[in-house]
């Protein structure tokens, strides 16, 4: 039978290994500020400040794992705190109205081109955008404002930003949580698939529009 102080000592190394590969240099973010960490980046990534959040997540979801927080208040706050980001951006997008977009949207490449494209396609399809754009890096920080430009209705908008958010952050806390050391990997694979998808949904868009207007015309 192994001594308890050995499982114990056992115990302390394997929680005090360094997280794996780019979520190495959030551990002392998450060591200091723990769950607020988690809320302040997410939050401020979902109305367009340019912060890494989904790799905070995941990077939470591993020091969890490592026993230094609970993984399911990591899930919690990451909710609440993409849910109230989005409405963030919403409210931007619904109140500022086009003239502020279009003003300081360059700064996270968002044109007026690629505005009323996108205001457009909410208009047929707002929904699923909402749910899928959160799988989708770019979309993910743009969701709200474009929901808010497009006049989608609020309740509307909550409903299935609340969906989107609850999927993703239960994807990336549980995968995070179990996959360890191979989170890197999921992580790169899943980026690789979620561009390619999101190429593919572009071009879908596009091919529909200039179809559209060639019938028109």
């Amino acid at each position: 039978m192994i001594p308890t102080k050995v499982v114990a000592a056992i115990v302390v190394a394997a929680s005090t290994q360094p997280l794996p590969g780019v979520f190495q240099k959030f551990q002392g973010t998450l060591a200091k500020w723990g769950y607020l960490a988690v809320a302040g980046f997410l939050f401020f990534e979902d109305f367009g400040v340019p912060l890494p959040g989904e790799t905070m997540l995941i990077a939470a979801s591993l020091y969890a794992g490592a026993g230094h927080l609970n993984v399911f208040l990591v899930g919690l706050v990451g909710f609440l705190a993409a849910v109230a980001g989005d409405n963030v951006g919403y409210a931007i997008g619904r109140f500022g109205g086009r003239d502020l977009v279009e003003r300081y949207g360059k700064w996270v490449f968002l044109t007026g081109d690629r505005l009323d494209r996108a205001e457009k396609f909410f208009e047929r399809h707002g929904g699923k955008i909402v749910v899928v754009a959160r799988f989708v890096e770019g979309l993910r920080q743009l969701n709200g404002i474009i929901a808010g430009v497009a006049g989608m209705h609020w309740a509307r908008f909550v409903l299935f930003n609340a969906l989107g958010a609850a999927l993703w952050v239960s994807f990336w806390t549980t995968l995070g949580y179990i996959a360890g050391d191979h989170i890197e990997t999921v992580e790169r694979d899943f980026t690789y698939f979620a561009i390619g998808a999101g190429v593919i949904f572009v071009g879908f868009v596009a091919f529909h529009l200039i179809r559209r207007r060639r019938r028109r015309s």
